[in-house]
């Protein structure tokens, strides 16, 4: 009796078939599973503390209160370190992520009342989330506006003793800042998927003139240059001096103080940065 038989060749197409052919009798689509990004918003703002929207005494007696204090901004960035930026040593940041905001901004940090928040200077949408634990920023001379031609403008009113004094201080000398995270009561750079979070560049206008209300041997007094000397240069109750006229007009040693002061002003709340002239 013969057998039947399906030849081997024929069995090889059935299964191909039938692996090809889905239960509608077409072939399946085929599909791709992409990550999709997850993004917020990094706002970065500019403090110069309450020391500047409430005003402050400085180490030698002077009252100051400020009108305007001008600072200008450029090449601001922020990181997703790994490892932690230690601004002691210094160098590049090493990131993965980082997130630039593009242009140049001059702000006014006495902008607003003296409980006003600190400035926005401008926010990226779609930012990698991420813990963002770095930020470096040039301080520059502003290309136009009330500040052209200066990285620094203060201008304000001081008081001493029935004396009162009116300034506009002006400083050429541009600065590279590198700061770590973030340090003060609340920790900042976090951000969410569609979430805000926002890194503050901070400055310590105390460095300058010094604080009444810190002992007077303390470190940070004792680097300060206070205000007595630039009343000294004062003309008809005003002092208007730029960079030049300092260097001029100061003793050697108290512009050689000015000088070393300058680069610190600039922080990450109360966290140190590393600097660097440009």
């Amino acid at each position: 009796m013969r057998k039947n038989f399906i030849p081997a060749a024929l069995i090889f197409v059935l299964v191909i078939g039938a692996l090809l052919t889905g239960c509608g009798g077409g072939t399946a689509p085929e599909t791709e599973s992409q990550d999709v990004a997850k993004t917020g918003t990094l706002e970065f703002r500019a403090n110069g503390e309450d020391f500047i929207r409430q005003g402050f005494v400085s180490k030698d007696g002077w009252a100051l209160a400020f009108d305007h204090v001008y600072v200008t901004l450029a090449d601001v960035t922020a990181y997703q370190a790994s490892p932690p930026y230690d601004p002691d040593k210094g160098g590049d940041v090493q990131a993965k992520v980082k997130v630039s905001l593009p242009g140049t901004h001059t702000v006014d940090l006495a902008e607003g009342d003296e409980n006003a928040p600190p400035i926005l200077v401008g926010e990226v949408k779609d930012a990698p989330a991420g813990h963002y634990n770095a930020i470096s920023w040039k301080m520059i001379k502003a290309p136009e506006g009330p500040a052209e031609g200066y990285a620094l403008v203060i201008i304000g009113k001081a008081e001493k003793e029935g004396r009162t004094i009116d300034f506009n201080i002006k400083f050429d000398q541009q600065y590279a800042f590198t700061g770590g995270e973030y340090v003060g009561d609340q920790r900042k750079g976090i951000l969410e998927e569609n979430g805000t979070a926002d890194l503050e560049m901070t400055f310590h206008f105390d460095h300058i003139f010094g604080d009444a209300e810190t002992p007077a041997d303390d470190e940070l007094n004792v680097g300060a240059l206070g205000f007595e000397p630039f009343a000294a240069l004062a003309e008809n109750g005003k002092v208007d001096a730029d960079t030049a006229a300092l260097k001029a007009r100061l003793s050697p040693a108290d512009y050689q103080k000015l000088e070393e002061v300058l680069p610190t002003l600039g922080h990450v709340g109360e966290g140190h940065c590393h600097c660097e002239a440009i």
